[in-house]
């Protein structure tokens, strides 16, 4: 099973943003700083879950374990609803992408101390965003 971390960040509320992206692909690692556009943490968290989705998808995984620290994003997840506009289509493309782009997708909570990794690649991506515009 591929494990893949994921974490955001904003400099602001809305400011520049950061996904970080860390996945255990057995013994192989993969770490990707995107820098996105100005918005709130908890939007940039869906941003980033959804870019975490893309690139297991391009390597063709077909079983992952997603690993968050936001609990907006992993209740959304698993309850498949939110009740934030803003949000909701996000969601929308993140349980398409789960349900028709990997044999099994799973998501869990974990606690930050255990996402530093990812935490780190977003705050570098925060930093690009902040030098991008």
């Amino acid at each position: 099973m591929i494990e893949v971390y994921t974490d955001a960040g904003s400099a602001g509320n809305p400011g520049p943003s950061g996904a970080g992206i860390f996945i255990k692909n057995n013994g192989n690692i993969i770490r990707e700083s995107i820098p996105l556009l100005p918005m709130s943490n908890h939007e940039a968290e869906f941003h980033a879950c959804l870019e975490a989705l893309r690139i297991c998808k391009k390597h063709e995984f077909s079983i992952i374990s997603l690993r968050s620290d936001s609990k907006v994003l992993v209740e959304s997840i698993e309850r498949k609803y939110t009740k934030n506009p803003l949000f909701q289509p996000l969601l929308a493309s993140i349980l398409a992408t789960m349900d028709h782009s990997f044999t099994y997708a799973f998501i869990k909570w974990i606690p930050s101390k255990q996402n530093k990794e990812a935490d780190r690649l977003a705050k570098r991506a925060i930093q690009l965003a902040k030098k991008g515009s």
